[in-house]
């Protein structure tokens, strides 16, 4: 089995949540971000986990965290996610044979989307987990004119965790550190550069939570979970 490395980006300010970290915001008694980890360090190929959190945070972290589990390494995110995954990416092992790149603010993702995505990484592909939009998609321009109607049956909603072999993905992070360039994933930056890269089942229930509605929508589908 490939031995894989999880980074969990987590350096985020809170500007949607009204400057509230909604990475140690809990969810049913428990921080996002805990929730996050959890299917990771359920997985039996993860050896290595960075957590990228605010500078700040990294250099005095939450109690709970630094006990979570002794596989945990946290650095110093940066000013973009682009910089902060680049800067745990720093902290990964060459051992590692897969990179599997999570948000914290992900905390619903379940060890089968986990698993897809490596799984396909361990074949030497770059995957990300998708699900179909379910609303129609324009395409405007300044103004706020339309300028398009994509066809929505050939869209997917990117989730993360992404899954690279490590070297495609540290290629792609220092082609980008040269010209200065940021994505808001690392599947665009692989794109850039000539990669293939697939899209799995995602789920829909793998939210991203960015405002208070996301909270709710959350505590929702944990309720209907159960224990």
């Amino acid at each position: 089995m490939s031995r894989a490395a999880v980074i969990i980006a987590a350096g985020g300010a809170g500007r949607r949540m009204g400057g509230v970290r909604k990475q140690y915001l809990e969810l049913a008694g428990v921080p996002v971000l805990a929730r996050a980890l959890r299917p990771f360090l359920d997985h039996p190929a993860v050896e290595w986990v960075v957590v990228a959190l605010p500078a700040e945070d990294a250099a005095d972290p939450p109690a709970w965290l630094t006990a979570l589990d002794p596989r945990i390494r946290i650095v110093a995110g940066g000013v973009e996610r682009t910089h902060s995954v680049r800067n745990a990416l720093d902290a990964v092992p060459p051992e590692a044979d897969v990179v599997l790149v999570h948000d914290a603010a992900r905390p619903l993702v379940t060890l089968d989307v986990v698993d897809r995505t490596f799984a396909a990484a361990s074949r030497g592909l770059a995957a990300i987990p998708g699900v179909p939009p379910v609303d129609t998609i324009k395409v405007v321009d300044r103004d706020g004119l339309v300028r398009g109607t994509p066809e929505r049956a050939s869209l997917r909603s990117a989730q993360t965790p992404q899954a690279f072999p490590r070297a495609l993905l540290v290629e792609a992070h220092r082609r980008a550190a040269e010209e200065g360039l940021t994505a808001t994933d690392d599947a665009a930056l692989v794109e850039r550069y000539g990669g293939d890269v697939v899209v799995v089942q995602g789920s829909p229930e793998n939210l991203k939570v960015t405002g208070p509605l996301d909270l709710l929508v959350a505590e929702a589908i944990l309720r209907r979970r159960g224990p």
